[in-house]
């Protein structure tokens, strides 16, 4: 056989293969930084921070009130919103806090802060959109949305998307709070948007997931799912990944635009709230049967499961091959990311849903009992 014929009977043997690759991951959140909810706007749940094997307690901050907003992290400085209303800068090193900003007497629920070109961006359950200067705590700007806010923030350019239980997902202007446009849906918008080649992604209150073009709102194409979520899609690729309330797992193909696989346990039959990750082949995800669970990227298909003692409504962040993740039975684990054993875990004494951030070595987590706990 020829050089050239050879070639093409090579290339001919691993084209198939190729083609039926799948995303084993995504861009990890930069080393220093966790600036939004997921920490890319992949919402891949991976961090390229490298904490400590044996982690210990560094220090701890008390919100005055339970704490269901995950973490932000940038320049040094924790970024986090309470059940008080409060939204506080805290020193990551020290603890030490720098400002607190009052949300109007409006309290903050699951919306996690975004920090993007020295502006954090929170919503509330009053159905404020605010945005506030990261350096000293003063109020730039809020945008009124028609019912509360539980949906995080994703910052695009000059856009902040953010979802609204009224039932739209709003474009905002990121310099001037002035609405850009409007989308509804057909239920509440409560997943936080993932963001892929100028599309914006959200799995609805409505059972559909939807393609919406940044630019301008323009709806490009929807899926039908069949169930109400609450989880915020993973998409990577052509594919996204997501927990429903219909017990159900799912991956979809953005392309073909159908469900290519769903997983569903049998004998546990409990929603997912907590939204995934995905790291090397596998989608990790936490359940309300206590379980967090490991599933192939192929074929969904259970790679590794753990047990906890209370459901796990908390999302993992995976760093440097370890899975950190809290879980309603008061306690924070960290498991290894290949087999799902468990490597440590902290009694906090109280509930974790809320989902950890990681950035320059460090975890951060908020409990029900309003305490912020950071590791390293």
């Amino acid at each position: 056989m020829t050089a050239p014929l050879a070639r093409t009977a090579l290339l001919l043997l691993i084209a198939p293969a190729i083609a039926a690759q799948q995303p084993t991951g995504g861009s990890p959140s930069p080393a220093g930084e966790w600036r939004s909810f997921r920490g890319s706007y992949q919402q891949t749940g991976l961090s390229a921070s490298t904490p400590p094997p044996s982690l210990k307690l560094l220090w701890s901050y008390h919100a005055g009130d339970v704490v269901e907003s995950s973490a932000a992290i940038a320049d040094g400085v924790v970024y986090v919103g309470g059940g008080d209303g409060d939204l506080a800068a805290l020193d990551l090193a020290s603890g030490a806090v720098k400002w607190k900003y009052k949300t109007a007497d409006n309290l903050i629920g699951e919306s996690s802060p975004a920090v993007a070109a020295g502006t954090v961006y929170v919503g509330d359950l009053g159905g404020l959109l605010h945005a506030v200067n990261a350096a000293d705590g003063k109020a730039r700007w809020t945008f009124k949305t028609g019912a509360e806010i539980k949906a995080s923030p994703t910052v695009v350019n000059d856009i902040v998307l953010v979802g609204s239980y009224d039932g739209h997902l709003y474009g905002v202007d990121a310099r001037s709070g002035r609405q850009r446009w409007k989308v509804l849906t057909s239920g509440n918008v409560h997943a936080t948007a993932a963001v892929a080649d100028g599309l914006t992604f959200i799995a609805g209150c409505d059972g559909m997931f939807r393609a919406i073009r940044i630019t301008d709102g323009r709806e490009m194409f929807k899926i039908e799912i069949g169930a109400y979520t609450g989880s915020s899609p993973v998409v990577v690729g052509d594919r996204a990944y997501f927990g429903t309330f219909d017990n159900e797992v799912l991956a979809l193909d953005l392309k073909s635009r159908k469900i290519v696989w769903r997983f569903s346990d049998p004998e546990r039959q409990f929603p997912f709230y907590s939204s995934p990750a995905l790291f090397e082949g596998k989608v990790i995800i936490g359940g309300r049967d206590k379980m967090i669970r490991a599933l192939d990227v192929t074929t969904g298909k259970p790679a590794w499961t753990f047990t906890s003692r209370a459901r796990v409504d908390s999302s993992p962040v995976v760093a440097n091959g370890r899975v950190y993740i809290g879980s309603s039975d008061n306690r924070f684990y960290v498991l290894d990311g290949a087999s799902g054993r468990k490597l440590w875990e902290f009694d906090t004494g109280a509930a974790l849903t809320a989902s950890p951030a990681v950035a320059a070595g460090k975890i951060v987590i908020g409990s029900a009992d309003g305490t912020v706990f950071v590791f390293g």
